[in-house]
């Protein structure tokens, strides 16, 4: 963006910045958030209600129970190799990974340096964006995650 226009990133972030002021002040439902290295115009989480009304979610687009275990362990423990995945989840994940492939989420980053050199998964640029992350160290910590006793 910077070299876009011209200037450097410390007057980016400066304008962006002065731009949410504005838009808080203004009372907007928007404003411009730090997502996958970038930056996109969000609508705010409390107009969440209206937008879900707006727009016709697909089932297609949503994620089974499955596929979320199959892209948490992918995205915890990248980059994995399938039969890790398998050895975590009990069962197999070829269908799961192809379906999350699929869907843009995960990719093939590499292949293992073990005996038949194995294609090794790993989380897209996709995959922060639907997920509202900025990079992976934005993933929550995997104690926060554990059910409460």
């Amino acid at each position: 963006m910077a070299d876009i226009a011209g200037t450097n990133v410390r007057q980016i972030r400066w304008h962006i910045k002065s731009l949410n002021d504005r838009y808080l002040a203004g009372n907007n439902a928007f404003r411009i958030e730090q997502i996958a290295g970038g930056y996109q115009m969000m609508t705010l989480s409390c107009y969440n209600h209206w937008l879900n009304k707006l727009l016709r979610v697909r089932d297609a687009g949503k994620l089974s129970p499955a596929a979320l275990e199959t892209l948490a362990i992918i995205a915890y423990k990248q980059p994995v190799i399938r039969a890790d995945i398998e050895a975590i989840r009990g069962v197999a994940a070829s269908e799961m990974v192809r379906n999350l492939m699929y869907k843009g989420l995960v990719k093939i980053v590499d292949r293992a340096e073990i005996l038949g050199r194995p294609m090794l998964y790993g989380t897209t640029r996709k995959f922060l964006e639907v997920f509202g992350l900025n990079s992976l160290k934005d993933l929550p910590k995997i104690e926060e995650l554990k059910k409460p006793d």
